[in-house]
């Protein structure tokens, strides 16, 4: 199969784990066979260009017509079976959509997050859920709020963009991947084709390091940021440090707007280590050398892809009791959920995963083994391939559409159906 990947790289300043996703999946397709080629854009470029065309930028959000011409050309001159779009935002725009309706190529978009309903995509202001511009036809909450970067400004691209856009998106992909149930129910429930929407968990390689003894610390990995529970988990790390600690420290790997107050936080303690930025292999091995690893977030997460990393080393996770992490992690087998945005009950789930080993090692080898069920690479490639087929077959008007809610198991003979409808076999 012949794939083009259209993606805007997010900025290398902060770890993204949409960059990595993408990354992982077009290493996957052609290690398996498939011809994949990227239509790129990266958010590092906007510092180099000129004024002129910086001050641009916010104007071509909503539509970018030389990214429709570039793309449609490419498209034309490639002829490929399939389109998979990521992200469009600030630098390809929903354009890309109008390109492969030009060439007449079949789309599938993943939805990282909630930018279908929500300008930033987070479903929160202020640290609290937000459902604002849910259903409304144009999002002016969001711009009056200020909800991207707390700029009224900076919002009005993204708000224009969504409210211009929504049928352009509903209509134009033939399958979209949510990386999660509860992302998929949120989306239908704001008024998406749920017809289109196929549930497709990320998967995540098999790591060179996993977790051998009982582990040498607690670990939050992730964004420094309010959504991510990064407050609370000070909160209540305090209180376990006010009755005596776990016995290990706490170690804080990322960045973010939080950075400071949390080298803030940590500075002189014996019980926190913050270190700043890894790369993959250091996040890894500090994975795999963790007696647990926090997922406090106070938003509801699309996925969360730094638990299935844990699941693969072997490690339990302690994780918010919403948003995907409910099926994701299952209570008491292969992680432990606390109390969405309470410190108490957060601090109770770190204090029984990190003094009762042996139910530490029961929980990690369970959740290794949900890991090699629901999230290796070989799952994975299927659930892939298998959109793509749909994504084909409803392109051409042949074949079946999988269930949109399914686990990615639709057949044989469907696969086979889907694939004839185009003409081309994998």
């Amino acid at each position: 199969m012949h794939v083009i990947v259209a993606h805007n790289r997010y900025a290398s300043a902060q770890p993204s784990g949409e960059n990595k996703v993408v990354d992982q999946e077009v290493e996957l397709l052609r290690a398996a066979g498939h011809r994949v080629d990227l239509f790129e854009r990266r958010s590092d470029d906007i510092g180099a260009m000129s004024l002129p065309t910086k001050a641009a930028v916010p104007l071509r959000v909503p539509w970018n017509p030389a990214v429709r011409k570039e793309l449609a050309a490419l498209l034309r001159a490639e002829r490929p079976d399939v389109v998979h779009v990521h992200n469009v935002f600030p630098l390809l725009s929903p354009a890309v959509l109008a390109a492969c309706a030009d060439a007449g190529v079949p789309v599938v978009a993943t939805l990282h997050n909630y930018t279908q309903l929500c300008p930033p995509g987070t479903l929160q202001r202020d640290g609290k859920p937000c459902t604002e511009c849910v259903g409304s036809t144009v999002p002016l909450p969001a711009v009056r709020h200020g909800c991207y970067r707390d700029s009224r400004l900076a919002t009005v691209p993204l708000a224009v963009s969504l409210a211009a856009n929504r049928r352009r998106w509903w209509s134009g992909v033939q399958r979209f991947f949510c990386i999660s149930a509860a992302q998929r129910e949120v989306l239908v429930r704001g008024g998406m084709p749920a017809e289109r929407l196929a549930v497709k968990h990320n998967f995540v390689p098999d790591p060179d390091a996993r977790r051998t003894g009982e582990g040498e610390h607690v670990l939050y990995l992730g964004r420094l940021a309010e959504a991510k529970g990064v407050r609370l988990l000070m909160a209540a790390w305090d209180a376990l440090a006010a009755e005596g600690g776990v016995g290990v420290p706490l170690v804080i790997v990322g960045t973010g707007p939080l950075e400071r107050e949390v080298t803030a936080w940590a500075a002189g303690r014996d019980d926190v280590h913050y270190a700043g930025l890894y790369d993959t292999a250091e996040c890894q091995k500090a994975i795999a050398r963790s007696v647990a690893v926090v997922a406090p977030s106070t938003w509801l997460e699309a996925f969360g892809l730094v638990v299935v990393e844990a699941m693969a080393a072997g490690v339990p996770v302690v994780a918010a009791g919403h948003g995907a992490f409910v099926e994701l992690v299952e209570d008491g087998v292969t992680g432990l959920l606390h109390r969405p945005g309470e410190a108490d009950s957060l601090a109770s789930c770190i204090r029984r995963i990190a003094v009762e080993p042996d139910r530490n090692r029961d929980l990690g080898r369970a959740a290794r083994g949900r890991y090699e069920r629901g999230f290796s690479p070989a799952v994975g490639l299927d659930r892939l391939v298998e959109g793509y087929r749909a994504a084909i077959a409803a392109r051409s008007g042949g074949g079946e559409s999988p269930p949109p809610s399914g686990n990615g198991s639709t057949g044989s003979r469907r696969d086979a159906r889907a694939s004839r409808g185009d003409g081309d076999s994998t």
